[in-house]
């Protein structure tokens, strides 16, 4: 299983683009502006989108891609979320007021794309590959997702303040080799952080100094401009885990 960064950013300009992984040729985690950064070729090669939450910068590229390469595909496209996620995409994006419904056009028999309800903790598997919806704390239906492949498994936090799943769940994770989680806001907005249920350092480090050592972590979803601050203050070398870095486009990983 290869995973590639489309996208991490908390926002969007200069080279910024927000949420999406991209899992071999075929699976986007997300579909936030990194996925223009696609030929049609390649968007046309997706069968599986695993969503985290229904929020825009998650799911911004989704209705332009299917319009885009929706036209002889040869299946539909498997949106796989949680129920209260799917129902927030068909009431408020796919409902012919913002977006055409893909789920019905050009028929219902033959959909551009097909909803996938998720549950948490039940594993699906494409192959030799398995993608495992888990807990998030994001004040509305949201995941973070665990992947595993032969070599081993990579924890996506999504977006997400402080829970103990997480670091339950990954510590658990006998084969786990990267560890990705977010912090969008620095401690100097720390009020922001907290309204909108986002990590920020201070409420981060402590969580990571839960996580057990010899792992890799990743910081995603960094707002704009605030970058530098929010890596400066993640800088505790006393952690277990080491020092954070920060995800950047384009960056690969190999499970």
């Amino acid at each position: 299983m290869k995973v590639r960064v489309l996208g991490c950013s908390g926002g969007i300009g200069g080279d910024r683009h927000s949420t999406s992984l991209l899992v071999d040729d075929d699976i986007l985690i997300d579909a936030g502006s990194g996925v223009t950064r696609l030929s049609l070729e390649a968007m046309a090669r997706i069968s599986h989108l695993f969503v985290t939450h229904a929020h825009l910068d998650h799911i911004l590229a989704l209705p332009t891609m299917l319009d885009s390469v929706g036209v002889g595909r040869a299946a539909p496209l498997q949106i796989h979320a949680l129920p209260g996620v799917i129902e927030i995409l068909k009431a408020h994006i796919f409902n012919w007021q913002i977006w055409p419904d893909f789920a019905r056009v050009p028929t219902p028999e033959r959909p551009f794309m097909v909803y996938v309800p998720l549950e948490i903790g039940q594993p699906v598997s494409l192959g030799a590959r398995e993608i495992t919806a888990i807990p998030a704390s994001h004040g509305r239906p949201a995941v973070g997702y665990r992947l595993r492949g032969e070599r081993g498994s990579l924890i996506f936090s999504g977006d997400t303040t402080s829970h103990s799943d997480l670091f339950e769940i990954a510590n658990a994770t006998s084969d786990l080799r990267h560890f990705i989680v977010e912090a969008s806001f620095d401690n100097d907005h720390q009020d922001i952080a907290a309204v909108s249920d986002h990590y920020c350092p201070a409420t981060l480090l402590p969580d990571l100094a839960r996580l057990k050592p010899g792992v890799p972590v990743w910081i995603t979803h960094l707002k704009p401009g605030g970058e530098s601050a929010i890596m400066a203050e993640l800088a505790d070398p006393s952690l277990p885990c080491g020092i954070p870095r920060a995800l950047m486009p384009d960056q690969q990983f190999e499970l």
